[in-house]
């Protein structure tokens, strides 16, 4: 919530978790036009056989780009 509210520019979890722990999160974000994906940029998918997701990114779509080249290194 903090992003949407502009109280953060960017929320960033590495450390794992399943779909249903970043699903509410990425839609609402989404909803409100921010930029949720994965740290390496590539969409969130859910309802796989395997549900646990490594990471996730949600932040303004102006700080995508910076975001994601930072990680990149």
């Amino acid at each position: 919530m903090a992003v949407i509210l502009g109280q953060a520019d960017i929320y960033l979890h590495a450390g794992g978790q399943y779909e249903w722990d970043s699903c509410a999160p990425a839609a609402v974000a989404i909803a409100h036009g921010l930029h949720a994906s994965r740290i390496d940029g590539s969409p969130l998918v859910y309802n796989q056989p395997d549900t646990y997701m490594p990471d996730l990114l949600i932040c303004r779509h102006e700080h995508a780009d910076i975001v994601l080249g930072a990680l990149k290194g």
